[in-house]
């Protein structure tokens, strides 16, 4: 087993682009993921990220994943870090499937999880008519009624896409219309798209269906009321991905983000750790910001390497 300089953890934005710094700092660096791109492939439509108008969440995946090879980035992909301590100035890793890994510093930038309502009917009905990725499901909604939960950037996105499939789509949510944290580009496209239903100051409480989501029970003001449905797609943002740095005692937030200074340092020396996993960047959970942690990751960890000899 080899001890390779930095070991990335995660294949999303943060992840490529540590690896693509790591590789012109001439370190000999293992990026290992799950999925390249991670969650970045579920978005219907970016055009916020600077250069890249208006291009699929897949497409701009394979372009990360392009280049990080073509600047000789190692990657272990399909794969995940299970389990990783310390020994010693050392980590080490092992994958989901056995393989032992080293490295002199490690950077976790696995990202986040979509995170669950915990309601009634949730885990029963998932995928039978229980979705948390509208770009992989919309096409079965052709035609048919679904509901989106949700008032951030993701949901509302996600309602407007449905709506070129399904002839009508609800936009569940439990604040007002300008409370809704989504930009105002999308939130103005939901309005006026004639397919779309706003339900406001609403809060779901149950999915309903017996072999499959026949209807979601909301509570709206002091009233209760079920609305019928083919789907639902619950976007309610994520939970980060931070089990790795709690097995080597890396300080979370209250909210089980890893605590990172501004250079993305964590209180355990040789860990750093980038993107939607991190308390950093005001929780924008962007792809500009989680690149910008990336490289501000990897230029530390070749700092920590260069003094650590």
């Amino acid at each position: 087993m080899g001890v390779h300089d930095l070991v990335i953890i995660g294949a999303g934005p943060a992840g490529f682009s540590a690896g693509i710094y790591a590789a012109r700092y001439k370190l000999d660096v293992l990026l290992v993921g799950r999925e390249p791109g991670g969650q970045v492939n579920e978005a219907y439509e970016i055009d916020n990220y600077p250069g890249m108008m208006n291009i699929k969440g897949i497409d701009l995946s394979e372009k990360f994943k392009q280049h990080a090879e073509r600047v000789g980035v190692k990657m272990e992909l399909f794969s995940e870090v299970a389990e990783i301590k310390k020994k010693g100035p050392a980590f080490i890793l092992k994958t989901d499937s056995g393989k032992e890994l080293s490295a002199r510093a490690v950077i976790l930038a696995a990202g986040s999880r979509k995170r669950k309502l915990g309601l009634p009917g949730e885990d029963r009905l998932a995928g039978r008519g229980v979705s948390y990725c509208a770009t992989c499901d919309a096409p079965f909604y052709k035609g048919k009624t679904v509901a989106v939960v949700g008032g951030g950037d993701t949901a509302v996105i996600s309602a407007v896409m449905l709506a070129e499939h399904a002839k009508k789509v609800y936009l569940v949510y439990r604040k007002s219309f300008e409370q809704m944290r989504a930009v105002p580009y999308w939130k103005d496209a939901a309005k006026k798209n004639s397919r779309i239903k706003l339900v406001l100051d609403s809060v779901p409480l149950e999915f309903v269906g017996k072999g499959k989501l026949e209807a979601v029970k909301i509570k709206r003001g002091n009233k209760t009321e079920s609305i019928t449905v083919d789907g639902v797609f619950v976007e309610i943002g994520g939970e980060p991905a931070s089990g790795l740095a709690k097995q080597l005692g890396a300080k979370l937030d209250a909210d089980g983000f890893v605590v990172v200074g501004r250079d993305m340092s964590t209180n355990v020396p040789g860990f750093f750790a980038a993107g939607d996993v991190t308390n950093g960047s005001d929780h924008m959970e962007q792809i500009v910001t989680a690149a910008a942690e990336g490289a501000i990751a990897a230029k530390a960890a070749y700092n920590y390497l260069k003094k650590s000899g």
